[in-house]
């Protein structure tokens, strides 16, 4: 028996940490058993080459590391976790809340390529990780829409507050808006659930959209 795996995607500072954080300790509170996943686990072994391209080793800029590439820098990570950590209690019907996942790369990835070719791409990053790698399809994915201009304010005050350094995809405007226009057509493509998380030029509050996404999921869990 499969277990059911919900994603959080969107562009960089969108607010997927804290949304999927938010669900998964919500549902904790309420007896149900779940497990959250974070993507790309920085710090493993498995995670090395996502590493070295986000901190430019391969190139400054996004584009310089072709989308398929890149793809299966990542892929490797997931597959080890999947495999490591997750994969039994998934197949044993386990509920699992992920910060980024395969989604991940049709966001970002197939956002470098020309309208003509990322149908292609799609096509080759879900049968290659869902088909010859095995990971599970999500069961449900929230693709949280911000603004890209918001998304560079959060982005750069959450720089300031940590401390910490942007990678090679936050620091490219021009890429982060053309990955948010592409997110939007692979939303539509793939039926995730959209949630608009500005209005009138100004974010939703946390705890607002956290109780849209959770009427939704309350939804999955009944079916």
């Amino acid at each position: 028996m499969s277990g059911k795996l919900i994603v959080f995607e969107g562009t960089d500072g969108s607010g997927k940490a804290t949304q999927s954080k938010l669900l998964f300790e919500r549902l904790q509170r309420e007896g149900v058993d779940c497990r959250k996943l974070n993507f790309p686990r920085y710090g493993e072994k498995s995670a090395a080459l996502v590493e070295l391209y986000l901190g430019g080793a391969f190139g400054t800029h996004p584009s310089d590391v072709n989308a398929y590439a890149a793809s299966t820098f990542y892929s490797v990570d997931r597959y080890a976790s999947y495999k490591q950590d997750w994969g039994k209690y998934y197949e044993a019907g386990g509920l699992l809340i992920a910060d980024r996942y395969t989604t991940s790369n049709a966001v970002h990835q197939a956002g470098k390529l020309p309208d003509g070719e990322r149908e292609k791409y799609l096509d080759w990053l879900f049968g290659f990780e869902y088909g010859l790698l095995g990971l599970p399809e999500p069961s449900l994915v929230f693709y949280l829409d911000v603004p890209t201009e918001l998304t560079e304010k959060m982005m750069r005050e959450r720089e300031q507050a940590t401390n910490t350094k942007a990678d090679i995809h936050e620091q490219d405007e021009a890429y982060l808006r053309a990955c948010r226009e592409n997110a939007k057509k692979v939303a539509e493509r793939c039926s995730w659930q959209r949630i608009g998380c500005s209005k009138d030029g100004a974010m939703r509050t946390v705890e607002d959209i956290h109780e849209e996404i959770y009427r939704r999921v309350t939804e999955l869990l009944k079916a």
